[in-house]
């Protein structure tokens, strides 16, 4: 039979677990590798896009191929940047000093990223592909409003407040 000493003891320790688990994030190089686990993928991706993009634009193909190809193209960016949103947000919030809004910036770079390729596809889908000129000029104009939009949500990771996030990010190999 348990004493009301033990109980007490017992009980003490997993209130303390719980509590102390629910009060700290992970420690700052297990999310700076976490996030960059999220991230590589996405920057394969994203390189990917820029590349068939590019070739798309100088293949010879018909506007209605390009038009099915470059919107399966910004399909898989926008998906693969929604996969490293939630891989981020799920990664939680660093215990380290502004934690909070680091994890925040991240998260609302990714689905601002997202957001602009979703938004491109759309204006893909949305270009009539029967002429040419008129479709292409659709399209650099389309892909010139994703680069800009894509620059301004860029999270400049420089301008960290937190050293130990800095050091983290600079010393995990998952960030290399």
């Amino acid at each position: 039979m348990r004493t009301p000493r033990a109980v007490l003891v017992a009980l003490t320790t997993a209130f303390a677990l719980l509590v102390g688990g629910c009060g700290a994030g992970p420690a700052p190089r297990a999310w700076a590798a976490n996030v960059c686990t999220a991230l590589t993928p996405w920057r394969t991706e994203i390189s990917t896009l820029a590349s068939r993009t590019q070739q798309q634009m100088t293949a010879k193909t018909t506007p209605a191929q390009a038009k099915e190809n470059l919107v399966r193209l910004l399909g898989g960016a926008e998906s693969a940047s929604e996969t490293a949103r939630s891989k981020v947000e799920k990664a939680g919030v660093p215990d380290v000093d502004g934690g909070e809004d680091v994890a925040k910036g991240f998260v609302r770079s990714l689905t601002s990223m997202r957001d602009a390729y979703g938004r491109a596809r759309q204006s893909i889908e949305g270009l009539d592909a029967g002429l040419a000129d008129p479709f292409y000029d659709g399209v650099e104009s389309v892909m010139s409003k994703l680069t800009t939009e894509y620059n301004q949500s860029a999270l400049d990771t420089s301008s960290l407040a937190s050293e130990e996030l800095r050091v983290a990010f600079d010393e995990v190999p998952e960030c290399r």
